[in-house]
């Protein structure tokens, strides 16, 4: 018989602290044997990301809320009863027996809420770390696939489109077709009537579009695209609206790329003339194949005007890196001159696709691969079980890992002492979906995947393994998977094994 565990309170309140090893979305299920008090009692239930997160009081420095999923709670159990607690994103539970009694637990279990699919895509190479990072990065998106795609599980449980984009792209590279993105995508725009901006967000309606272009890639779906076309074309004009006779972008209030850039106006700019160009080459593409000749000879001239305002990206990663891939910039002169410099400082959770797929575009696949361990790995060596909303490689230094449950001053409380703007304390999400970029940039660089005809009719693989020996991956289409293996030969060539279903053609 499994002995129970008994809170006992005799002046002092008793507690438990738990671990269940990994991050979860969830809550528990509490199985309460004996109270010894006929109207039983109450117990207070605490759930927290990291460990001193669930030791925490709501508010004060440390930040500690409710928002958006009730974490901190006080609930009454009675003899023999199973209680089911909680719905949030978890990895630690705390339990304090809240009245003068006995309290006999028998069991306390994790409940576990998520879509029960398959893995369709895999990654494994001969680096274990980059394996691990692989996989955290397909995890912490699995856990935001709810009925919607959330952002966060603890925090954010809402649909942030240009947060989505991320999310969409690992979506695509683990699980293949998933209801979620259209669903979501569906959603925010009939949340947003015209002339109103996604999320309140210019950029956000931006990033809308090109969720929109990639998944008509991903999937071939032009009839999904063309439930998309009175939509996109009233977007379209309100964008073209927003260039001024300069060529700048000057989309209204609120300016935003992401946090860490939100307050330095200039980089805001340079970000958004990036994007706003980005998102008018895709929206070409979109209105060519939706046969909408005029618009897309708008988008032409647009795009010219765009391109010939020229930007100031200072020091900042986020913006070099989306002008790099919106043609507007080189980009082995912006990798030699600031992408590469300092490693992974100046990384951003959200934007950290986007900068390794500029630094990519320069070939600097090595210098990509040791920021992904400095930068991804750095959080799994706090004992990061899903990707962060934030993170700097400087909160490395003197960090306590997130199990660790001391409130000694020599070790930094990594997630209480650290976080800015709407994520200070452990008000940070510890599993937040734009953070999994590195798993879907492995796929299109390392193993070399990228689509490049609607459906995934025609693909190119063309891997680069920079520093590792050998790498194995499967990446799924419409079709059915396609697997590949390479390996470095003595004489650095690749060796190079492909399987794709029949119906698509592969550019090697």
């Amino acid at each position: 018989p499994i002995k129970p565990c008994i809170l006992k309170n005799r002046g002092e309140s008793a507690g438990i602290l738990l671990d269940f090893g990994v991050e979860i979305m969830g809550g528990i299920s509490l199985l309460v044997w004996k109270t010894g008090v006929p109207q039983g009692v109450r117990v207070r239930v605490r759930f927290g990301e990291s460990a001193m997160e669930a030791m925490s009081e709501i508010g004060g420095k440390t930040n500690a809320t409710n928002d958006h999923a009730n974490r901190d709670m006080i609930v009454e159990v009675r003899d023999m009863s199973m209680n089911q607690i909680g719905e949030t994103g978890f990895r630690f539970v705390r339990i304090d027996l809240l009245d003068e009694a006995e309290l006999e637990i028998k069991t306390v279990k994790s409940i576990l809420i998520y879509k029960d699919i398959p893995y369709r895509g895999k990654f494994t190479c001969s680096d274990t770390l980059l394996n691990r990072i692989w996989d955290t990065g397909a995890y912490t998106v699995h856990l935001n696939m709810q009925n919607y795609i959330w952002d966060g599980i603890k925090r954010d449980r809402l649909v942030w489109v240009g947060d989505m984009h991320p999310e969409v792209t690992t979506i695509k590279t683990v699980f293949g077709y998933d209801e979620s993105v259209p669903r979501s995508l569906d959603f925010v725009r009939e949340e947003t009537p015209l002339p109103g901006w996604m999320n309140g967000f210019p950029a956000y309606s931006m990033w809308w579009v090109i969720i929109q272009h990639d998944w008509f890639i991903y999937t071939g779906d032009l009839a999904y695209l063309e439930t998309q076309r009175e939509y996109l074309k009233g977007l379209y004009r309100q964008l073209s609206d927003g260039i001024d006779e300069n060529g700048k972008d000057n989309t209204p209030e609120v300016r935003f790329v992401d946090w860490p850039s939100y307050q330095n106006q200039s980089v805001v700019d340079a970000g958004l003339q990036a994007l706003h160009a980005l998102v008018t080459e895709k929206l070409q593409y979109i209105f060519t194949v939706l046969g909408e000749e005029k618009l897309v000879r708008q988008c032409k001239e647009d795009r010219k005007k765009l391109a010939s305002y020229n930007v100031d990206y200072k020091n900042a990663k986020q913006a070099a890196a989306l002008l790099v891939m919106a043609g507007l910039k080189d980009p082995v002169r912006v990798n030699e001159q600031l992408l590469k410099v300092d490693g992974s400082r100046g990384m951003s959770t959200f934007m950290g696709y986007y900068i390794l797929t500029a630094r990519a575009m320069a070939g600097d696949i090595r210098g990509c691969l040791d920021c992904i361990r400095e930068y991804w790995g750095g959080m799994l060596s706090l004992g990061a079980t899903t990707f962060w909303e934030d993170f700097d490689v400087d909160w490395l230094d003197n960090a306590a890992p997130i199990d660790h449950i001391s409130d000694d001053e020599t070790r930094v409380n990594v997630h209480g002492n650290y976080g800015r703007y709407c994520y200070v304390g452990y008000r940070h999400s510890l599993c937040h979906g734009w953070a999994s970029g590195v798993t879907p940039w492995i796929m299109e660089n390392v193993m070399g995947i990228q689509i490049l005809e609607p459906g995934c009719k025609k693909v190119s693989v063309k891997p680069n393994l920079g520093d590792l020996s050998w790498a194995s991956g499967t990446y799924p289409t419409p079709y059915g998977d396609i697997s590949v293996f390479c390996k470095m030969r003595s004489d650095g060539t690749l060796d190079v094994q492909v399987d794709a279903p029949k119906e698509i053609e592969v550019v090697r």
